[in-house]
């Protein structure tokens, strides 16, 4: 009974170091900021990426945008717009509905600038990062972790892509003036607009086009306070033109 003594007390002594020793790394771990960490999403979206991928391959292209659901409607509510000042400029649209921050990066990481070196890379994203999530209270990212998200996307265009410029874009207003994701997106924007460095990166916030002067958003350019129609496709265009040109050249 006492020889089995020392081996049991060996056995709990190893036990608990091995805790103590785990304590501080556990203690020192921060949450994890998901908005920074690349991740995909349904099998139907990574198609969507194949073909995204597929199309970097073939190259030829001048102009890429890159973000979520109002960029990815250029395809039908702008596409007159879209044919109007783009198409003919070699340009690309690798947005997709619904993608925050940390989908886009999967994509970056993931070939869809393989075989391509556009000369403007047109981003915003970050919009999807706000709010919550549906039929839950959680929220989905904070504005720190949002603005980390949009700065982890912008860090990762620079690293692969040098030669490329972004020109990078204010998330555009959403929901009514009491609205939290409002507040939330202006916010964020106060912050990455310090992202251009006045050469490889441009920041323009064209949200005043759509706003009232009482502060209201418009239903005749955001239907749903939130993704533009054809006009309110056609207002980004012409205020965007003048920037982009410039950053073509």
């Amino acid at each position: 009974m006492n020889k089995k003594l020392p081996a049991r007390l060996v056995a709990y002594a190893v036990f608990f170091l091995a805790i103590a020793l785990r304590l501080p790394a556990q203690s020192a771990n921060e949450p994890v900021n998901t908005a920074t960490n690349p991740v995909p999403r349904d099998a139907k979206w990574v198609a969507r990426h194949e073909q995204f991928v597929a199309q970097a391959k073939a190259g030829g292209v001048d102009i890429l945008f890159l973000g979520d659901s109002i960029t990815d409607f250029w395809r039908n509510r702008g596409s007159n717009v879209w044919n109007q000042y783009y198409a003919p400029r070699r340009a690309a649209n690798f947005g997709i509905s619904g993608d925050r921050t940390e989908h886009l990066l999967w994509r970056i990481e993931n070939g869809e600038l393989d075989g391509i070196h556009p000369k403007v890379i047109v981003l915003m994203i970050g919009t999807n990062n706000t709010g919550e999530e549906r039929n839950s209270n959680k929220i989905r990212n904070t504005v720190p972790e949002t603005i980390a998200g949009v700065k982890a996307v912008v860090t990762e265009l620079r690293a692969r892509l040098p030669d490329s410029k972004i020109l990078l874009l204010a998330i555009f207003p959403r929901g009514s003036l009491g609205d939290s994701q409002r507040a939330q997106v202006a916010l964020i924007n106060t912050v990455i607009a310090k992202l251009d460095d006045g050469k490889m990166v441009r920041y323009l916030d064209i949200d005043p086009k759509f706003i009232g002067a009482d502060g209201t958003l418009s239903t005749n350019v955001m239907p749903d306070l939130l993704h533009p129609n054809a006009h309110g496709y056609q207002i980004w265009a012409q205020a965007m033109e003048p920037t982009l040109e410039s950053m073509l050249k």
